[in-house]
């Protein structure tokens, strides 16, 4: 009777199974570890203090865009007014003696896309909003004969605040995966087809390098003054993000994703169960039968077996059964012998028995994964640092010639972690982060030898190749620059009155960062900024400046390879609009 008791404890096992290869039984189920795996690699430590590079003009992390002049003309490399304190400092040997004032401030929107091409994703098309509606510079200078001793005030770095209401495609990537990696529960049963996903993901982060700035300007001769100062930045970087409520959908139904992984494992560990049951009474029964190959039955049929009196027709029939459930036709089952129904068994049984350990490893990764697949979130502070010693010389050859050289040094910034939240623990209440700011070199040429026409010439290099990346996201390669990025404006101001004038300038500016270095949480692009603006004279001692440009970024599409789906791209683009406003006010001596 040991037959019969094959057939009624493997059909609960076998009615599972979809009616194709039932005897292979060759589940390809690949539940990736993903989640369990990537979930920490959406690393909201490298999304987060990437966000110090949120710069919004030229540098990667450097605001050049420190006054209403720069942004009316684009080019303040020569200056010679108020802003010079941060363009071009030993150019303040000029102005008249006495005190001097200026406040201004920027109004910056920022739009960023990531448009992502990899297949499991719902929608590759992802937009960030960055905004700083209060973007502040002040300057003081107080002129004696050949001295100048200036301060300033800005921010140097940063400076809004960054919003993914749906995050980007790093956050989703690995969520999405998950779907063709459960592809193989539908095997199992219909009831298991995993066929999407849903998540609410989220991401804000604010960060700001400010800058103080204190410095003399001493006048060598009529054509020579230099410049000695320092930049003291205290930063701070401010993160909120969360990824919560990812649900699959299944056989048509949305399931929180966890509670489903968690009541599905329990269920495929009881299939799993059943298929050792099967695997064990298998074995029995090849063991079983064992009497009669050595009574020299070995080489007969069923039928031939029965005839001699070797087996009844009832064990016939349940050995006839137990190898119709296997899948094998009745003919071929007339014609086995004996010792192939045994090894047909044996083979039955080694099958049950790495598909229920198969099944097992599944239970256990669907557990493991759910366990992964909770609401996470992160609310972290990083405060730090640093220091910029800054030089420059002023060349005067004439009146209608004026140059203007700074070098400012590279800042060695680290900044803490002060951690309120982080279910990732990628936030080490108190753990440093390495954020250093790459020096640049500024040059710029001024000439007002037409009459009412004042031009200047700018160029910017930044020494990008002088600070460590770190990690490119996406595929933990070392973030390369391919030289040290560069700007260059060129600003016109012409004056309609002898109190009001209008200016016009350009910027083109390109960081050259190999692809290495670009991801949808950083990324660098080329760009021409057009801009246009007033200087308006309101009285003797005060004056106002307005401006408004607008940065249009070249597109970049960025090939990266995933180890589980192979090449993918994705392209990049930004725009950023700033509206600016500044006073100006001397009290002369």
């Amino acid at each position: 009777m040991f037959y019969l008791l094959i057939i009624n404890s493997i059909f609960v096992f076998l009615k599972l199974l979809p009616k194709k290869n039932k005897s292979k039984m060759n589940f390809k189920i690949r539940v990736y570890n993903l989640i369990k795996n990537q979930m920490k690699k959406l690393t909201f430590l490298i999304a987060f203090t990437m966000l110090a590079g949120m710069a919004f003009s030229s540098g990667l992390l450097t605001n050049t865009n420190q006054s209403a002049q720069f942004i009316r003309m684009m080019s303040r490399n020569a200056s010679l007014g108020i802003d010079a304190v941060y363009f071009n400092p030993a150019g303040l040997i000029k102005l008249q003696n006495g005190w001097h004032f200026a406040f201004s401030n920027q109004s910056v929107f920022q739009t960023k896309t990531v448009n992502s091409g990899f297949q499991f994703l719902n929608d590759g098309y992802y937009e960030g909003k960055v905004t700083a509606p209060v973007f502040p510079s002040a300057f003081a200078v107080y002129k004696k004969n050949n001295w100048a001793f200036s301060m300033g005030f800005g921010p140097i770095g940063g400076g809004g605040a960054a919003e993914f209401e749906r995050g980007l495609p790093s956050f989703e990537i690995p969520i999405s995966k998950v779907v063709p990696g459960l592809a193989g529960l539908k095997q199992i049963s219909d009831k298991y087809d995993v066929t999407g996903y849903d998540a609410d993901l989220y991401f804000q982060g604010s960060s700001i390098f400010w800058g103080i700035q204190v410095g003399a300007t001493y006048k060598i001769s009529e054509v020579f003054s230099v410049f000695g100062g320092v930049r003291y930045m205290p930063s701070v970087n401010a993160y909120e993000g969360s990824i919560k409520n990812i649900q699959l959908q299944v056989a048509g139904q949305m399931h929180p994703a966890s509670g489903w992984l968690d009541q599905t494992s329990g269920e495929v560990n009881a299939i799993s169960q059943q298929a050792a049951g099967a695997a064990n009474i298998y074995y029995g029964g090849a063991q079983q039968v064992q009497p009669i190959i050595d009574g020299g039955g070995g080489n007969y049929n069923l039928q031939q077996l029965e005839g001699a009196g070797k087996i009844t027709a009832l064990e016939r029939a349940q050995i006839e059964g137990g190898l119709k459930l296997l899948g094998i036709p009745q003919e071929n089952i007339d014609a086995m012998p004996m010792s192939t129904i045994q090894g047909t068994y044996k083979t039955a049984g080694d099958t049950y028995d790495a598909t229920s350990k198969k099944l097992a490893g599944v239970a256990t990764s669907l557990s493991e994964t759910g366990g992964q697949l909770g609401d996470k979130e992160v609310d972290v502070e990083q405060t730090g640092a640093g220091i910029t010693p800054i030089i420059g010389i002023n060349i005067s050859p004439n009146e209608d010639w004026n140059i203007g050289i700074k070098y400012e040094h590279k800042t060695y910034m680290t900044l803490k972690n002060k951690t309120k939240k982080d279910d990732l623990g990628l936030f080490p209440d108190g753990a440093d982060v390495n954020s250093d700011v790459p020096g640049f070199i500024s040059v710029g040429v001024g000439y007002r030898g037409v009459k009412k026409l004042e031009v200047q010439f700018s160029y910017n290099m930044y020494l990008n190749k002088g600070v460590d990346w770190g990690f490119n996201i996406r595929d933990k390669s070392h973030r390369e620059v391919d030289g040290n990025g560069f700007d260059t404006g060129l600003g016109l101001q012409y004056s309609i009155t002898d109190n009001f004038a209008f200016s016009v300038g350009a910027l083109y500016a390109d960081m050259k960062v190999a692809d290495s270095y670009q991801s949808d949480f950083s990324y660098s692009l080329p760009s021409f900024t057009p801009a246009a603006g007033i200087e308006w004279g309101l009285g003797e001692r005060l004056v106002l400046d307005a401006g408004v440009s607008n940065t249009f970024y070249f597109d970049k599409e960025v090939t990266f390879t995933d180890p589980d789906v192979g090449p993918y791209k994705e392209t990049y683009g930004k725009s950023t609009l700033v509206f600016a406003v500044g006073l100006s006010y001397s009290i002369f001596k």
